[in-house]
């Protein structure tokens, strides 16, 4: 009886031991807090409008020097006022090389997924357009060093048409729909007027620990401010003219 009093005592602190144990890793393991997530941030745009432009190389860019990227998804979707036509037609509103280039860099950021490098092409080409020098956009080829054959493929092989198409769909189905360009979105929420001050809305969007450039950053709560010239309407077509006053772009556009 002595013998199986020990061994039901045995089993039994031996079972508190391990429940107890248990407990501890139970514990342990769900008070561990999850990784934050990144703040999504999409930019709709298109490559001619000179407010695009603007916002890609004085603004944009800042977050791969001030640490910002770190906690950002970048997507950018290069289509902006465009209209479908029949036959799956494309009709830009800086005219035909406006839709070259929305495909050139349609065609960057597929060939080369790393946001780094296709960023780094799309802001050397935008550069250029704030320049009037656009149609020099294949010189952004060597600048950086990159192989233009998978972006010329790319393009005359029709499949930046597709992408294009692809970003037809993505564009037009907003919601709330987009009025105008440049569209800022982070997590799903347009910026409107306000797109200028993105970073402060990426600081408040995200819930971990910001990075030091998010301190003493606030979004304005008004969103509703006059747009003052900075964006171009969707619903203003400009002549085709206006794209072709600095010359040919070089590849023969048919969308």
């Amino acid at each position: 009886m002595a013998a199986t009093a020990r061994l039901l005592l045995f089993l039994v602190v031996s079972f508190l031991a391990s429940s107890s144990s248990f407990s501890r890793v139970a514990i342990s393991t769900s008070s561990s807090p999850a990784s934050p997530r990144n703040v999504s941030l999409a930019l709709y745009y298109e490559t001619l409008c000179p407010y695009c432009s603007n916002f890609i190389v004085n603004h944009l860019s800042k977050i791969f020097h001030d640490g910002l990227i770190s906690i950002v998804d970048l997507n950018l979707i290069p289509y902006g006022n465009a209209r479908l036509g029949s036959n799956s037609t494309i009709s830009c509103q800086h005219g035909p090389n406006e839709c070259l280039l929305n495909t050139v860099e349609a065609c960057a950021i597929n060939a080369w997924p790393d946001l780094s490098i296709h960023f780094s092409f799309i802001y050397c080409v935008e550069h250029l357009v704030l320049e009037h020098k656009y149609t020099e956009w294949e010189s952004c080829f060597s600048k950086l060093g990159l192989d233009s054959n998978a972006v010329l493929n790319c393009y005359d092989s029709g499949h930046g048409k597709e992408l294009e198409l692809q970003y037809a769909e993505e564009t037009d189905s907003l919601q709330p729909p987009h009025r105008y360009v440049p569209w800022v979105v982070v997590d799903g929420q347009p910026l409107y007027e306000d797109y200028e001050k993105f970073e402060a809305y990426i600081c408040k969007a995200y819930h971990g620990e910001p990075p030091e450039t998010c301190l003493g950053l606030l979004p304005k709560k008004d969103h509703k401010m006059k747009a003052d010239n900075h964006v171009s309407y969707a619903d203003e077509m400009i002549s085709s003219s206006i794209a072709a006053v600095h010359g040919d772009a070089k590849i023969d556009m048919v969308v």
